[in-house]
């Protein structure tokens, strides 16, 4: 080894080749965007991170408000444990670790405190118009209860809030939990409940750039490459949001006339593109490319109005009046 050289340090491995679960990547990114200034009024997740105590944990150190699903399978109580922080003194037998749990009151999964227990047997539904979809409105019903949820060392943490909702007309069942609970300060079973859900739009948003604009049709070797398709997928969905935003906003308001999509902005944008050096090419082009946005955007319309009035239809068959009960949906604005 010659004068001046560093010898290599054992047991080093680079940070590119270091293994992370998607939990502890997500508490990167929340990392990273609480140092940029990004702060936000709830974080939601699907149960493949409601299920981690580790990352809930992470949140909660990082002083995170969250409301999440987790599964049918989630640990916690909704009375809070009894924690032996002490033991006798003397004692006899093998010493014991404190603290610990009280034997008594072990924990339960989440989806037979919501069948078994008392506070949520001895409760009523409550109905809330979650979101208005394509299809027509959605419903549906809710029971709550402050809940201590188990951590990673086997004990209860703060106070928390478990959610149950059930779809009224699919049935399905959905469990959340969150760090607040209603009745706090600025909190509201109707804000959590608007935050549980709105992960739909973020996964439309995905769903929009992998259709439209090819998020997911990369072919390339190496993460510069790849970061490079992600870029210019991220700018080309958000010139064509910008393109929507604009021509929404020119459009008069006309019941008749519906609002563009993604779709229909990136085809139009197409056919300009497509007949660039020819003017007379992609003048025609264009207009016949809107002629026939304006005919799928008839036929939507109708396919939207008769979703929505046969969704209603069973809604009320149900007794329930989507233009009555309690909503989520935030109002627009004027």
């Amino acid at each position: 080894m010659g004068r001046g050289s560093r010898a290599p340090k054992k047991n080093h491995i680079p940070d590119a080749v270091v293994f992370r679960t998607k939990p502890q990547i997500a508490l990167g990114m929340v990392d990273r965007a609480l140092d940029h200034g990004v702060r936000v009024q709830a974080w939601t997740f699907d149960e493949a991170y409601g299920r981690d105590t580790a990352f809930l944990d992470g949140l909660e150190q990082r002083r995170q408000v969250f409301v999440g699903e987790v599964p049918t399978n989630f640990h916690g109580w909704v009375i809070q444990p009894r924690v032996l922080r002490d033991g006798p003194s003397p004692h006899r037998g093998r010493k014991k670790k404190y603290p610990r749990l009280a034997r008594r009151r072990p924990s339960s999964e989440v989806q037979n405190l919501v069948r078994y227990s008392p506070v949520f047997r001895q409760q009523r539904w409550q109905r809330y118009r979650i979101k208005d979809t394509e299809r027509g409105p959605e419903v549906w019903e809710v029971k709550w209860a402050v809940f201590w949820r188990k951590g990673t060392n086997g004990l209860s943490g703060r106070r928390h809030c478990l959610i149950v909702a059930r779809n009224v007309l699919t049935n399905e069942v959905k469990y959340f939990v969150s760090n607040r609970v209603p009745g706090e300060p600025a909190m509201t079973l109707r804000r959590l409940l608007r935050a549980a859900f709105q992960r739909w739009s973020v996964e439309s948003c995905f769903r929009q750039a992998k259709e439209e604009l090819g998020l997911d049709h990369y072919e390339v070797r190496g993460w510069r490459c790849l970061h490079r398709h992600f870029y210019l997928t991220q700018l080309s969905h958000l010139f064509c949001a910008r393109m929507r935003q604009k021509f929404d906003a020119a459009t008069p308001c006309d019941d008749s006339l519906e609002h563009l999509t993604m779709e229909q902005v990136r085809g139009a944008v197409n056919a300009w593109l497509e007949a660039a050096a020819l003017q007379r090419t992609r003048v025609g082009q264009l207009e016949r490319e809107l002629t026939k946005q304006q005919y799928h955007q008839h036929r939507n319309a109708q396919a939207r109005r008769s979703h929505t009035k046969t969704r209603k239809t069973r809604l009320q068959s149900l007794g329930i009046d989507a233009e009555r009960i309690k909503s989520c949906i935030l109002p627009s604005p004027t």
